[in-house]
C-alpha cells in the first residue's frame, strides 16, 4: 500500500494523551490514526449508516461470542420446544 505524508493540527493535550496511550498500547501515532480512518466507511457502504444499525450498535459486551449468541440460541428454542410439547 503506498503511503503519504499528512499534517494535521490538533490540540497539545490531545496529542499528548495520544501519545501516552500509544505508549501504552505499543503503537505508533501513524499507527492510531491509520487504523481509525481506515474505519470510515465507503461512500457505498450504506448498510453502516442505516438506523437500525445505529441503535443496534454497542447493544452487546464486547465479551460476548459467537458460541455465546449460538448457546442462547439452542437455550431459548430448546425451551420453546419443550413448552410446545406439553400443549
Amino acid at each position: 500500500m503506498e503511503s503519504t505524508k499528512l499534517t494535521i493540527r490538533i490540540p497539545r493535550k490531545v496529542l499528548e494523551r495520544a501519545k501516552q496511550y500509544a505508549r501504552e498500547h505499543e503503537t505508533s501515532l501513524t499507527r492510531l490514526v491509520s487504523e481509525y480512518l481506515g474505519q470510515l466507511p465507503a461512500d457505498n457502504d450504506l448498510i453502516v449508516d442505516a438506523p437500525i444499525v445505529h441503535r443496534l450498535s454497542g447493544i452487546l459486551s464486547p465479551d460476548v461470542s459467537i458460541e455465546d449468541y449460538q448457546q442462547y440460541l439452542e437455550e431459548k428454542y430448546d425451551s420453546q420446544a419443550q413448552r410446545s410439547s406439553r400443549s
